[in-house]
């Protein structure tokens, strides 16, 4: 019974799986805190993921393992693979100029703004998560730390590294041993997922010079083992993880219902959206995974069931108990701003307020209805681009509610699969171990799914876009 590793390092924290190669069964597990913050140094990683492979029992015995983690994050090294700053994260928006400046050079002398340049060379058009724009930031504020780093990695390949037995006094040789894989290369905008290569010229125009980057492996190479001699898997940034964690295929498309929202797809080529509501990411197996995100998703469910000073399984009642489209109320959730479509200082809204309507089941309704139907327009982008949708798999923790379930299923007009909910993107990881020790991803039926469908609601759809196209002018 050989046993795999998948581990988790998210922004919040690290998830350590520990399962049956062949057939998936979990045979242990731990997990350990980050800190909070956009700018984390990256030892507070290594140091979580020691205490959750510890509460995982170890990794005796593991003859495989592999790295899921956040996207984008920029890890600096000099020359003796010292951190040379820490790390800011995909959620530091420091270099929100950067990425507006990145944009209008690639515009000039062209006949485009300078978005279609960038969709068509890296597939997403920057934007502040972006590694490259962050490193723009690092030469432009911090010259003397742009000049000493020697190399740049992302979050789950600097703990490859680590894993492998290499750190600060590594020197050139350590530097060498960098890997990745292209689902996170994807996310750097310094690598293209049509070509598979890394773009000189954008390190060039960021950092001011070429680093070490790692290696990008095939999606079931090993390029490295650990002391013990386990093998290391590629990795794969946090959504590609959790594809291959539901073991999402061509058609399907993933819907995440967390603090913000993504709806992703697993496609057979890669897409171009000089919009920027688009990522054009690559996946964990060969293929590609185009990305939008929300920013609006379950604190708005948190916020609603709040007001109602009701519990969430209680608004989860309260919307079921409501007919489709709220008795006319139409709710856009952007709370918080949102990032697709691109309206950062927009504000939500309630629509359709009447006497008779103006009733909590009808507000839980419209607040469902409103989240659903804003990622349903991140799936319209999309299916715009040609990315087919044949079924949706719902995850995250608002795919726990029962009203979710059903209102997505109509407004969305597909099935809704609703699998056993999990530490999917460590499931992912601990999935591409065992393909990379079998030599084939495995096909593990390790967790319940039910299906939801429900009748079409297209005019819930209809009234949403038509209040919130309000917005964007």
């Amino acid at each position: 019974m050989p046993l795999v590793a998948g581990i988790d390092s998210s922004t919040q924290s690290c998830k350590v799986v520990i399962r049956d190669a062949e057939t998936g069964a979990l045979v242990r597990h731990g997990s350990a805190r980050h800190p909070a913050g956009s700018e984390v140094h990256p030892d507070a990683w290594w140091e979580a993921l020691q205490d959750a492979i510890a509460m995982a029992g170890g990794l005796d015995g593991v003859a495989a393992v592999s790295v899921g983690g956040q996207q984008h994050g920029m890890v600096c090294l000099d020359a003796s693979g010292e951190v040379v700053r820490p790390a800011l994260l995909w959620n530091d928006t420091r270099s929100a100029p950067a990425a507006a400046a990145l944009i209008k050079e690639a515009g000039r002398g062209s006949d485009d703004d300078g978005r279609l340049h960038w969709a068509r060379t890296t597939g997403t058009v920057p934007v502040a998560s972006i590694t490259a724009t962050k490193l723009r930031w690092l030469a432009e504020n911090e010259p003397d730390n742009a000049a000493r780093t020697a190399a740049v990695c992302l979050p789950h390949d600097w703990l490859s590294w680590r894993l492998a037995g290499f750190g600060p006094g590594s020197g050139t040789e350590g530097l060498a041993a960098l890997r990745t894989d292209r689902s996170d290369a994807s996310g750097t905008g310094y690598w293209s997922p049509a070509t598979g290569a890394y773009l000189p010229e954008v390190l060039e125009s960021t950092l001011g010079h070429i680093p070490v980057l790692p290696a990008v492996l095939a999606p079931l190479a090993s390029g490295l083992t650990t002391p013990g001699g386990a093998l290391i898997g590629p990795g794969a940034g946090d959504n590609a993880g959790a594809a291959l964690g539901v073991a999402a295929g061509v058609g399907d498309v993933v819907v995440s219902i967390g603090t913000s929202g993504t709806v992703f797809a697993v496609a057979d080529r890669p897409t171009a959206d000089p919009l920027g509501l688009v990522a054009g990411f690559a996946d964990a197996t060969g293929h590609y995974l185009p990305l939008v995100c929300t920013l609006n998703a379950s604190r708005v469910l948190d916020a609603t069931a709040a007001l109602l000073s009701v519990g969430l399984p209680r608004l989860s009642e309260l919307a079921l108990s409501a007919s489709p489209g709220a008795g006319g109320l139409a709710f856009v959730p952007y709370f918080e701003g949102e990032r697709t479509p691109n309206l950062p200082d927009a504000t939500g809204s309630l629509h359709g307020m009447t006497l008779q309507n103006f009733t909590p089941e009808n507000l839980a309704r419209a607040a469902v209805e409103g989240i659903v139907c804003s990622l349903a327009d991140g799936l319209k982008a999309l299916t715009d681009l040609g990315v087919s949708a044949g079924r949706i798999i719902l995850v995250g923790g608002g795919a726990r509610s029962e009203a979710v379930q059903q209102v997505a299923a109509a407004i969305f007009g597909l099935p809704v699969v609703v699998p056993e909910p999990g530490e999917y993107v460590a499931d992912g990881a601990a999935r591409q171990a065992a393909g990379v020790l079998l030599g084939f991803f495995p096909e593990w039926q390790t967790a319940r799914t039910a299906v939801v469908t429900a009748d079409p609601t297209p005019n819930v759809l209809a009234r949403y876009r038509a209040v919130a196209g309000g917005q964007l002018r």
